[in-house]
Protein backbone atom coordinates (compact mmCIF):
# COMPACT_ATOMS: atom_id res chain seq x y z
CA UNK A 1 0.00 0.00 0.00
CA UNK A 2 1.60 2.90 -1.02
CA UNK A 3 0.30 6.81 0.47
CA UNK A 4 0.72 10.14 -1.01
CA UNK A 5 2.35 12.03 1.24
CA UNK A 6 2.96 16.47 1.25
CA UNK A 7 5.86 17.39 3.01
CA UNK A 8 5.20 21.39 4.61
CA UNK A 9 8.39 21.22 6.57
CA UNK A 10 11.72 21.91 4.91
CA UNK A 11 13.76 20.12 7.32
CA UNK A 12 11.44 17.33 7.10
CA UNK A 13 11.89 17.23 3.75
CA UNK A 14 15.53 17.45 3.96
CA UNK A 15 15.17 14.54 5.88
CA UNK A 16 12.70 12.03 3.95
CA UNK A 17 13.31 13.05 0.57
CA UNK A 18 16.15 12.51 -2.07
CA UNK A 19 15.46 14.31 -5.46
CA UNK A 20 14.68 12.13 -8.29
CA UNK A 21 16.35 12.73 -11.10
CA UNK A 22 14.86 12.72 -14.39
CA UNK A 23 17.75 12.96 -16.83
CA UNK A 24 21.27 11.01 -16.39
CA UNK A 25 23.19 13.54 -14.13
CA UNK A 26 26.27 12.60 -16.09
CA UNK A 27 28.37 15.39 -14.23
CA UNK A 28 28.15 12.71 -11.31
CA UNK A 29 27.59 9.54 -12.64
CA UNK A 30 31.01 10.60 -14.57
CA UNK A 31 32.48 11.20 -10.46
CA UNK A 32 31.11 8.00 -9.53
CA UNK A 33 32.88 6.17 -12.64
CA UNK A 34 35.98 7.57 -11.54
CA UNK A 35 35.84 6.77 -8.18
CA UNK A 36 34.48 2.87 -9.38
CA UNK A 37 37.82 2.65 -11.70
CA UNK A 38 40.15 3.99 -8.56
CA UNK A 39 38.65 1.35 -6.20
CA UNK A 40 39.18 -0.83 -9.28
CA UNK A 41 43.05 -0.10 -9.55
CA UNK A 42 43.79 -0.13 -5.96
CA UNK A 43 42.28 -3.84 -5.55
CA UNK A 44 44.89 -4.51 -8.45
CA UNK A 45 47.43 -3.54 -6.65
CA UNK A 46 46.43 -4.97 -3.33
CA UNK A 47 46.72 -7.76 -5.26
CA UNK A 48 49.85 -7.66 -6.76
CA UNK A 49 51.60 -6.27 -3.65
CA UNK A 50 49.82 -7.99 -1.02
CA UNK A 51 52.27 -11.76 -1.78
CA UNK A 52 55.07 -9.64 -1.92
CA UNK A 53 54.34 -7.76 1.10
CA UNK A 54 53.88 -10.95 3.18
CA UNK A 55 56.53 -12.57 1.62
CA UNK A 56 59.26 -9.60 2.20
CA UNK A 57 58.36 -9.11 6.01
CA UNK A 58 57.79 -12.86 6.89
CA UNK A 59 54.23 -13.05 7.53
CA UNK A 60 53.84 -15.90 4.90
CA UNK A 61 52.15 -18.19 7.89
CA UNK A 62 49.21 -15.51 8.26
CA UNK A 63 48.24 -16.30 4.72
CA UNK A 64 45.76 -18.34 5.52
CA UNK A 65 44.32 -16.18 8.17
CA UNK A 66 44.27 -12.82 6.20
CA UNK A 67 42.44 -14.37 3.43
CA UNK A 68 40.05 -15.91 5.97
CA UNK A 69 39.98 -12.31 7.64
CA UNK A 70 39.98 -10.67 3.86
CA UNK A 71 36.41 -12.67 3.28
CA UNK A 72 34.92 -12.37 6.76
CA UNK A 73 35.91 -7.99 6.77
CA UNK A 74 34.49 -7.66 2.33
CA UNK A 75 31.37 -9.75 3.04
CA UNK A 76 30.41 -8.14 6.55
CA UNK A 77 31.52 -4.47 6.28
CA UNK A 78 29.20 -3.47 3.40
CA UNK A 79 26.05 -4.83 5.02
CA UNK A 80 27.65 -2.24 8.16
CA UNK A 81 27.95 0.68 5.75
CA UNK A 82 25.03 0.14 4.40
CA UNK A 83 22.92 0.50 7.50
CA UNK A 84 25.63 3.57 8.38
CA UNK A 85 24.57 4.74 5.41
CA UNK A 86 20.77 4.89 5.62
CA UNK A 87 21.16 6.85 9.04
CA UNK A 88 23.10 9.42 7.52
CA UNK A 89 20.54 9.78 4.95
CA UNK A 90 17.75 10.65 7.27
CA UNK A 91 19.59 12.45 10.10
CA UNK A 92 21.84 14.53 7.61
CA UNK A 93 19.45 14.44 4.07
CA UNK A 94 22.20 12.64 2.57
CA UNK A 95 24.42 9.70 2.45
CA UNK A 96 28.09 11.16 2.20
CA UNK A 97 29.18 11.42 5.36
CA UNK A 98 29.67 7.72 5.62
CA UNK A 99 31.32 8.15 1.69
CA UNK A 100 34.15 10.72 2.85
CA UNK A 101 35.33 8.71 6.01
CA UNK A 102 35.56 5.85 4.19
CA UNK A 103 37.10 7.18 1.57
CA UNK A 104 39.61 9.34 3.62
CA UNK A 105 40.27 6.55 6.04
CA UNK A 106 41.35 4.60 2.51
CA UNK A 107 43.56 7.29 1.54
CA UNK A 108 45.19 7.48 4.82
CA UNK A 109 45.65 3.91 5.60
CA UNK A 110 47.51 4.23 1.63
CA UNK A 111 49.65 6.84 2.91
CA UNK A 112 49.99 4.61 5.93
CA UNK A 113 51.24 1.61 3.98
CA UNK A 114 53.13 3.81 1.48
CA UNK A 115 55.29 5.48 4.82
CA UNK A 116 55.83 2.01 6.29
CA UNK A 117 57.42 0.81 3.41
CA UNK A 118 59.65 3.84 2.56
CA UNK A 119 60.72 3.81 6.53
CA UNK A 120 61.50 -0.24 6.45
CA UNK A 121 60.45 -0.67 10.07
CA UNK A 122 62.49 -2.42 12.48
CA UNK A 123 61.28 -6.16 14.08
CA UNK A 124 58.85 -4.38 16.00
CA UNK A 125 57.17 -2.31 13.96
CA UNK A 126 56.54 -4.66 11.01
CA UNK A 127 53.61 -5.99 12.84
CA UNK A 128 51.92 -3.24 12.18
CA UNK A 129 51.77 -4.01 8.25
CA UNK A 130 49.10 -7.09 8.77
CA UNK A 131 46.92 -4.51 10.71
CA UNK A 132 47.26 -1.58 8.14
CA UNK A 133 46.17 -4.55 5.10
CA UNK A 134 43.07 -5.05 8.04
CA UNK A 135 42.31 -1.40 7.61
CA UNK A 136 42.78 -0.94 4.31
CA UNK A 137 40.55 -3.69 3.33
CA UNK A 138 37.98 -2.70 5.90
CA UNK A 139 38.53 1.21 4.27
CA UNK A 140 37.87 0.52 0.68
CA UNK A 141 34.82 -1.88 1.45
CA UNK A 142 32.92 0.61 4.08
CA UNK A 143 32.61 3.32 1.24
CA UNK A 144 31.59 1.17 -1.60
CA UNK A 145 28.39 0.31 -1.88
CA UNK A 146 27.31 3.50 -0.21
CA UNK A 147 28.71 4.80 -2.97
CA UNK A 148 27.60 2.80 -6.07
CA UNK A 149 24.23 3.40 -4.07
CA UNK A 150 24.38 7.01 -5.10
CA UNK A 151 23.85 5.70 -8.78
CA UNK A 152 19.38 5.78 -8.22
CA UNK A 153 20.44 9.78 -7.59
CA UNK A 154 22.29 10.74 -10.39
CA UNK A 155 19.92 8.08 -13.18
CA UNK A 156 16.16 8.10 -13.44
CA UNK A 157 15.18 4.34 -13.25
CA UNK A 158 14.29 3.39 -16.57
CA UNK A 159 17.72 4.15 -17.24
CA UNK A 160 19.70 2.98 -14.31
CA UNK A 161 20.67 -0.14 -16.52
CA UNK A 162 22.68 1.73 -19.10
CA UNK A 163 24.51 3.75 -16.49
CA UNK A 164 25.43 0.29 -14.37
CA UNK A 165 26.69 -0.43 -18.37
CA UNK A 166 29.05 2.72 -17.79
CA UNK A 167 30.27 1.48 -14.62
CA UNK A 168 30.86 -2.54 -16.28
CA UNK A 169 32.52 -0.93 -19.56
CA UNK A 170 35.07 0.91 -16.80
CA UNK A 171 35.67 -2.44 -14.67
CA UNK A 172 35.98 -5.08 -17.28
CA UNK A 173 38.52 -2.90 -19.62
CA UNK A 174 40.69 -1.88 -16.69
CA UNK A 175 40.28 -5.54 -15.77
CA UNK A 176 41.39 -6.77 -19.09
CA UNK A 177 43.91 -4.16 -18.81
CA UNK A 178 45.19 -5.57 -15.30
CA UNK A 179 48.40 -6.55 -17.21
CA UNK A 180 49.65 -3.31 -18.37
CA UNK A 181 48.49 -1.89 -15.13
CA UNK A 182 50.46 -4.35 -13.31
CA UNK A 183 53.63 -3.20 -15.54
CA UNK A 184 52.94 0.85 -14.07
CA UNK A 185 52.56 -0.51 -10.40
CA UNK A 186 55.77 -2.39 -10.30
CA UNK A 187 57.69 0.28 -12.80
CA UNK A 188 56.50 2.90 -9.58
CA UNK A 189 57.08 0.24 -6.90
CA UNK A 190 55.22 0.07 -3.85
CA UNK A 191 55.82 3.01 -2.01
CA UNK A 192 54.81 5.16 -4.93
CA UNK A 193 52.39 2.85 -6.10
CA UNK A 194 50.26 3.31 -2.37
CA UNK A 195 50.81 6.96 -2.49
CA UNK A 196 49.49 7.18 -5.93
CA UNK A 197 46.40 5.25 -4.47
CA UNK A 198 45.58 7.34 -1.59
CA UNK A 199 45.89 10.82 -3.83
CA UNK A 200 43.58 9.11 -6.88
CA UNK A 201 41.41 8.06 -4.11
CA UNK A 202 41.07 10.90 -2.12
CA UNK A 203 40.42 13.53 -5.67
CA UNK A 204 37.91 10.86 -6.95
CA UNK A 205 36.32 10.74 -4.05
CA UNK A 206 36.19 14.22 -3.21
CA UNK A 207 34.49 15.22 -6.53
CA UNK A 208 32.10 12.99 -6.17
CA UNK A 209 30.72 14.52 -2.86
CA UNK A 210 31.84 17.95 -4.52
CA UNK A 211 29.25 17.28 -7.93
CA UNK A 212 26.83 15.15 -5.65
CA UNK A 213 26.04 17.95 -2.97
CA UNK A 214 23.39 19.95 -5.23
CA UNK A 215 21.35 16.74 -5.74
CA UNK A 216 20.17 17.02 -2.09
CA UNK A 217 17.59 18.87 -0.70
CA UNK A 218 18.41 22.14 0.75
CA UNK A 219 17.60 23.37 4.24
CA UNK A 220 16.57 26.75 2.53
CA UNK A 221 13.61 25.97 0.19
CA UNK A 222 11.73 28.40 -2.71
CA UNK A 223 8.62 29.89 -0.79
CA UNK A 224 6.91 30.18 -4.34
CA UNK A 225 7.81 26.21 -4.98
CA UNK A 226 4.92 23.64 -4.69
CA UNK A 227 4.86 21.66 -1.72
CA UNK A 228 7.07 18.52 -2.40
CA UNK A 229 5.19 15.39 -2.83
CA UNK A 230 6.62 11.79 -2.94
CA UNK A 231 4.78 8.59 -2.41
CA UNK A 232 6.01 6.47 0.87
CA UNK A 233 7.37 3.21 -0.23
CA UNK A 234 6.07 0.48 2.41
CA UNK A 235 7.04 -2.58 0.44
CA UNK A 236 9.28 -5.41 2.39
CA UNK A 237 12.68 -5.15 1.11
CA UNK A 238 13.60 -8.40 -0.29
CA UNK A 239 16.83 -9.12 1.25
CA UNK A 240 17.30 -12.64 0.10
CA UNK A 241 16.81 -12.33 -3.72
CA UNK A 242 18.76 -9.06 -3.45
CA UNK A 243 21.70 -11.41 -1.62
CA UNK A 244 21.15 -13.92 -4.47
CA UNK A 245 21.85 -11.79 -7.66
CA UNK A 246 24.87 -10.68 -5.47
CA UNK A 247 25.98 -14.37 -5.13
CA UNK A 248 24.97 -14.51 -8.89
CA UNK A 249 27.63 -11.83 -10.41
CA UNK A 250 29.97 -12.84 -7.40
CA UNK A 251 29.70 -16.54 -9.22
CA UNK A 252 30.63 -15.65 -12.44
CA UNK A 253 33.35 -13.28 -11.62
CA UNK A 254 35.21 -15.80 -9.38
CA UNK A 255 34.57 -18.61 -12.13
CA UNK A 256 35.74 -16.05 -14.61
CA UNK A 257 39.08 -15.17 -12.38
CA UNK A 258 39.98 -18.16 -10.86
CA UNK A 259 39.25 -21.16 -13.25
CA UNK A 260 39.06 -19.88 -16.82
CA UNK A 261 42.62 -19.19 -17.00
CA UNK A 262 43.52 -22.54 -16.30
CA UNK A 263 40.61 -24.24 -17.93
CA UNK A 264 40.40 -22.17 -21.14
CA UNK A 265 44.03 -22.32 -21.46
CA UNK A 266 44.16 -25.86 -21.75
CA UNK A 267 41.10 -26.58 -23.83
CA UNK A 268 41.79 -23.84 -26.11
CA UNK A 269 45.56 -24.32 -26.50
CA UNK A 270 45.31 -27.11 -29.57
CA UNK A 271 42.61 -24.59 -31.17
CA UNK A 272 44.17 -20.92 -30.94
CA UNK A 273 47.65 -22.08 -29.85
CA UNK A 274 50.33 -21.33 -26.65
CA UNK A 275 48.37 -18.35 -25.71
CA UNK A 276 48.97 -16.54 -22.17
CA UNK A 277 46.09 -17.88 -20.20
CA UNK A 278 45.29 -13.97 -18.86
CA UNK A 279 45.01 -13.08 -22.84
CA UNK A 280 42.02 -15.36 -22.55
CA UNK A 281 40.13 -13.63 -19.76
CA UNK A 282 41.27 -10.34 -20.93
CA UNK A 283 39.47 -11.09 -24.67
CA UNK A 284 36.46 -12.16 -22.37
CA UNK A 285 36.57 -8.83 -20.50
CA UNK A 286 36.62 -6.45 -23.74
CA UNK A 287 33.92 -8.50 -25.48
CA UNK A 288 31.87 -8.40 -22.05
CA UNK A 289 32.75 -4.38 -22.14
CA UNK A 290 31.50 -3.96 -25.65
CA UNK A 291 28.31 -5.66 -25.32
CA UNK A 292 27.34 -3.45 -22.31
CA UNK A 293 26.05 -0.66 -24.00
CA UNK A 294 23.70 -2.61 -26.08
CA UNK A 295 22.86 -5.12 -23.33
CA UNK A 296 22.10 -2.23 -21.75
CA UNK A 297 19.33 -1.12 -23.96
CA UNK A 298 17.74 -4.95 -24.19
CA UNK A 299 17.44 -4.87 -20.16
CA UNK A 300 15.54 -1.86 -20.59
CA UNK A 301 13.36 -3.40 -23.32
CA UNK A 302 12.75 -6.63 -21.42
CA UNK A 303 12.38 -5.50 -18.38
CA UNK A 304 15.16 -6.04 -15.12
CA UNK A 305 13.55 -9.24 -13.77
CA UNK A 306 13.78 -10.76 -16.78
CA UNK A 307 16.79 -9.65 -18.00
CA UNK A 308 18.52 -10.88 -14.60
CA UNK A 309 16.55 -14.35 -15.08
CA UNK A 310 17.83 -15.08 -18.37
CA UNK A 311 21.40 -13.89 -18.07
CA UNK A 312 22.08 -15.83 -15.06
CA UNK A 313 20.63 -19.08 -16.40
CA UNK A 314 22.99 -18.80 -19.68
CA UNK A 315 25.62 -17.91 -17.51
CA UNK A 316 25.17 -21.10 -15.44
CA UNK A 317 24.79 -23.38 -18.73
CA UNK A 318 28.25 -21.61 -20.43
CA UNK A 319 30.27 -21.90 -17.42
CA UNK A 320 29.56 -25.75 -17.09
CA UNK A 321 29.88 -25.84 -20.32
CA UNK A 322 33.47 -24.50 -20.77
CA UNK A 323 34.14 -26.54 -17.88
CA UNK A 324 33.00 -29.95 -18.83
CA UNK A 325 33.22 -29.83 -22.61
CA UNK A 326 36.20 -30.81 -24.49
CA UNK A 327 35.80 -30.10 -28.03
CA UNK A 328 38.00 -26.88 -28.66
CA UNK A 329 35.56 -24.92 -30.83
CA UNK A 330 32.53 -25.16 -28.81
CA UNK A 331 34.76 -24.10 -25.61
CA UNK A 332 35.48 -21.08 -27.27
CA UNK A 333 31.77 -20.61 -28.52
CA UNK A 334 30.43 -21.01 -24.62
CA UNK A 335 33.28 -18.52 -23.75
CA UNK A 336 31.80 -15.94 -26.34
CA UNK A 337 28.44 -16.40 -24.91
CA UNK A 338 29.65 -15.95 -21.31
CA UNK A 339 30.77 -12.39 -22.15
CA UNK A 340 27.47 -11.42 -23.33
CA UNK A 341 25.52 -13.16 -20.62
CA UNK A 342 28.15 -12.12 -17.88
CA UNK A 343 27.51 -7.94 -19.46
CA UNK A 344 23.51 -8.40 -19.45
CA UNK A 345 24.00 -9.88 -15.29
CA UNK A 346 26.35 -7.06 -14.58
CA UNK A 347 23.47 -4.64 -15.96
CA UNK A 348 21.16 -5.83 -14.72
CA UNK A 349 21.21 -7.09 -11.46
CA UNK A 350 22.21 -4.03 -9.61
CA UNK A 351 19.46 -1.64 -10.48
CA UNK A 352 17.06 -4.32 -9.95
CA UNK A 353 18.93 -4.80 -6.21
CA UNK A 354 17.75 -1.19 -6.42
CA UNK A 355 14.43 -1.57 -7.76
CA UNK A 356 13.81 -4.42 -5.09
CA UNK A 357 14.51 -2.53 -1.96
CA UNK A 358 12.68 -0.45 0.16
CA UNK A 359 13.06 3.69 0.40
CA UNK A 360 14.43 3.58 3.64
CA UNK A 361 17.03 0.83 3.33
CA UNK A 362 18.26 2.05 -0.41
CA UNK A 363 21.98 1.80 0.80
CA UNK A 364 21.53 -1.25 3.22
CA UNK A 365 20.53 -3.06 0.52
CA UNK A 366 23.11 -2.40 -2.00
CA UNK A 367 25.17 -3.40 1.04
CA UNK A 368 23.47 -6.92 1.08
CA UNK A 369 23.98 -6.81 -2.55
CA UNK A 370 28.07 -6.67 -2.65
CA UNK A 371 28.26 -9.18 0.20
CA UNK A 372 26.37 -11.94 -1.54
CA UNK A 373 29.02 -10.50 -4.35
CA UNK A 374 31.60 -10.60 -2.40
CA UNK A 375 31.08 -14.38 -1.11
CA UNK A 376 32.17 -16.92 -3.91
CA UNK A 377 35.26 -15.00 -4.49
CA UNK A 378 36.02 -15.16 -0.49
CA UNK A 379 35.47 -19.43 -0.43
CA UNK A 380 37.34 -20.06 -3.41
CA UNK A 381 40.41 -17.99 -1.98
CA UNK A 382 40.29 -19.92 1.50
CA UNK A 383 39.63 -23.04 -0.08
CA UNK A 384 42.78 -22.66 -2.68
CA UNK A 385 44.40 -22.55 0.56
CA UNK A 386 43.61 -25.80 2.70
Amino acid sequence: METTIKIENAMEAQEMLERKPVVIEWKQLISLTSLYASVIIGWIAYYRYQPKLLVEFKFTDFTFLLALAQGIILVVTPLIAGRLGDRYRFKNGHRLPIISTGISFAAMIFMAVAFTLISNPGEVFRWVLPILIVLWLIAMSIFTSPALSTMELFTPVEKLPMAMAILTIVANLLYALEPVIVDIIDYLGASLTFVTGGVVVFVSGYALKKNSMGLFMQTKVDAKQPMATFKLDTKKSEYGFIFFMGIAVGLSTAVLFNVFPEVLGNKLSSFIGDTNRNILVAGILIVSALVSWPASRLVNKYGLYRSFWSSFVVAIVTMVSILFLEIPEVVFFMAFIFAIAFAALSVSSLPLSIRKSNYYEKVFCVGIFFSGSALPDAIMDIIKLL
